[in-house]
Order: C-alpha cells, then structure tokens, then sequence
C-alpha cells in the first residue's frame, strides 16, 4: 500500500473510525500535564535553544542504533504496523508520520524519543503479546506522546535535571535535585494517562485498550484474567489499608515513571465515562491553531482544580485524611493515631471527629494488598507505553 494511494487508504478498516481534524493534544492531556506543557509552550525558543544542542544528547546514536540493529516498519517490513501507524496519524491529524521501528527484546514495551523528530520504538514481545485492536491503541498511545510534543520537553527537561545533578556537591544540592526529579515523575505518570486517552481515541474501542494494560500487567492468558475483575483491584488498590498503607502506596510510586497498570486502566475508563470525551467525540475539542491563545493561568487553576476534586473524591485513607483537614475537621493529632494504628473511634476521648476518622480506617483496611508488580524498562527521554 502506497502512501499516495487513496483507494488502499480507505480499505484499511479504522477509515471507519471518527477523525480529529486539528484536534490539539490539550483535548485529551490530563490537567496536570496540559498545565505543564502550556507554560513550556509559552517560553519562547526555550525548545529551539535545546534543539541545537541535541549533539550533546544521545539521540543521534540511538537514532543510528535503532537504523541498525532494529526492523524499521513500512509497507515492505511489518505492514500491519505500518496501517496502524499511518491511521492513527491520520485520526489525530498528525501530518508527519514518524518514522517506527520493532525491536527485539522480550520485554513489551513502547516509546516515543527524540528532539528534532520523534520515532517510536516497539518493541517484538509488546508485538507478540497484543492483538491487532489492542496493538492499535498502543500505537495511537505513542502517536499522541508525539503530538503532545512529551518527548521533546521531555528530553530537554531530563537534560536539565542530568546537569544539575552534576553540580549535587552543592549544600543541599541533593535535596533540591530530588525535589526536581520527584516533580519530573509526576509529571510523566500523568502525561502516560494523556497518552493513554490518545490511544483510545484512536482505536474508539474502550475493551481492547483494557484489554492490552491488562496483558502488560498479567501476560498472555486473556482467558485468564476479566477487565472487571481487573479494575476492582484498582478501587481495591485505592481505599485498602490504613495511613500506613497510603505512605507505602507513595513511596512505591515515588520511583516509577509510568502510573501502576491497574491505575492506568481505571483512569482511562473514568475518563471514557466523561463529558469531556463524548464532546470530543461529537466533534466539539480544541484545535490546534487555538494553542498559541491559552492561557497558563487557566491552564495552571484547571490543574489545581482537579488535584482538589481527587483528594474530595479519593477513598485513600490519607487522602480522606486531608481532606477532612482541609475541611476543618477537629482534633488532628487524634485522626493521625487511628489513621495510623487502624483503630476505631470507641476506645478513645478524642473528639467525634477523629472517632469518625478511626471509622473510615476500619472501613477502609478490608482485603489483603497486592505487592507491586516491578516497573518494565524506559529509555532516557522515553515516552514509554
């Protein structure tokens, strides 16, 4: 199938699916990254600076390595891929089509690197391990890491962060690297939740995208394993335990640049519930050339709106915890003791607050914890599957 072919382009079967002409990737990122990504967007030539540096980045070797030692996808050399890829840059309306190359390596995984230009790298046991639709949304995963530009500030920033890690001897340097590389994390968990809405706009199939996180998590044995199921761990995961069981949750996370699978799968089903999708797939979604008019204000209010409207609906002990603090609930010190020990609210003279506090502990430690599955493999500036 030739690129040029109009005819081949409508044979291939996602030609059925919605197109976004000129969605801008604010539409489907997640707050905390749109509002990160529309103030680099606001500093002008800070990407262009950066780009003319990119000799002293690796990515001129890892494009050769990949040129060399990987199997580049086109219409002669997994074609399939190749369908996939150029539909979902078609969908998303994403004019370059970047080059994609399959990698042998057993461990499923996806990327998306580079400054200048983006390639995606798949590698075979990703390949070997999903179906075609569920393979589709991993490619529109990557292509809307692409069209949200995450591996360009996200190389530069990792740039910034190696440097300064170069001058940690400082007082204090490695505390205020640690604060940095702490808030860079958060940010790429929640840019992995943005492309994962990316993916599903591509492949409009909300199972198959379950499907394929719940394969990442769990291997090939789908008639194993049941997406509902698979997301009652998430909620299970979410108000389990008592405070000590929170702390833990965010030092498990601390490490990882990708949100836990189960998360992400619960996140991403949230979200397809949402008036925001339904009026992106009615057609209603900002465009592109509106970028350059958003605002960092709004963009950095929306992001703390939605942090504010977690912590009021989460079901984590410590969550709940600041949000009754946040709502003026009495007797800290008390709440803070049965959060910790798991304890109810009879045995003790503190105030009803922190009784009722005890309460929620109690509800709230039913069911055993899953440990925690290791993180899979990411690149240096990868915008990874």
């Amino acid at each position: 199938m030739t690129d040029g072919s109009h005819e081949s382009r409508d044979q291939v079967p996602s030609r059925q699916r919605r197109r976004f002409p000129g969605i801008s990737s604010r539409a489907y990122e997640h707050p905390a990254d749109r509002s990160a990504l529309v103030a680099l967007r606001k500093l002008s030539g800070f990407d262009t600076v950066f780009k003319a540096l990119s000799g002293l980045l690796p990515e001129r070797s890892l494009r050769l390595l990949f040129l060399s030692d990987s199997v580049r996808v086109s219409d002669a050399q997994f074609s399939h891929l190749n369908d996939m890829l150029r539909d979902a840059c078609y969908i998303l309306d994403l004019e370059k089509v970047p080059p994609m190359y399959v990698s042998q390596n057993p461990q499923p995984n996806a990327m998306c690197i580079g400054l200048d230009e983006p390639i995606i790298v798949v590698t075979t046991g990703l390949v070997e391990l999903l179906d075609e639709e569920e393979m589709r949304a991993v490619v529109g995963h990557e292509v809307g890491h692409a069209l949200s530009g995450h591996a360009v500030y996200r190389t530069i920033l990792l740039f910034l962060t190696n440097l300064a890690l170069k001058v940690a001897w400082i007082p204090l340097g490695n505390v205020a690297i640690m604060a940095i590389v702490t808030a860079l994390r958060e940010w790429f968990r929640k840019s992995e939740l943005s492309a994962d809405r990316a993916g599903l706009l591509v492949g409009q199939d909300l199972r198959a995208s379950m499907r394929g996180l719940m394969k990442i998590a769990g291997g090939n044995h789908l008639h194993e394993m049941n997406v509902d199921a698979f997301l009652a761990q998430a909620d299970e995961y979410e108000k389990a335990g008592d405070l000590r069981d929170s702390v833990l949750k965010i030092l498990n996370v601390l490490p990882r640049s990708h949100p836990f699978t189960t998360v992400r799968a619960a996140e991403l089903k949230k979200w397809s519930e949402t008036r925001d999708h339904q009026r992106i797939m009615d057609g209603h979604y900002p465009r592109r050339d509106e970028d350059k008019d958003t605002s960092v204000t709004d963009a950095f209010k929306e992001s703390a709106s939605h942090y504010a409207d977690s912590v009021r609906s989460s079901k984590d002990p410590l969550m709940k915890l600041v949000g009754d603090i946040a709502g003026g609930a009495g007797d800290l010190g008390g709440k803070l003791r049965d959060k910790f020990t798991g304890a109810g609210g009879g045995s003790s003279s503190s105030s009803k607050g922190a009784g009722a506090a005890g309460g929620d502990a109690t509800d709230g430690s039913q069911g055993p914890r899953r440990p925690e599955d290791p993180e899979g493999p990411s690149g240096p500036g990868a915008a990874g599957n």
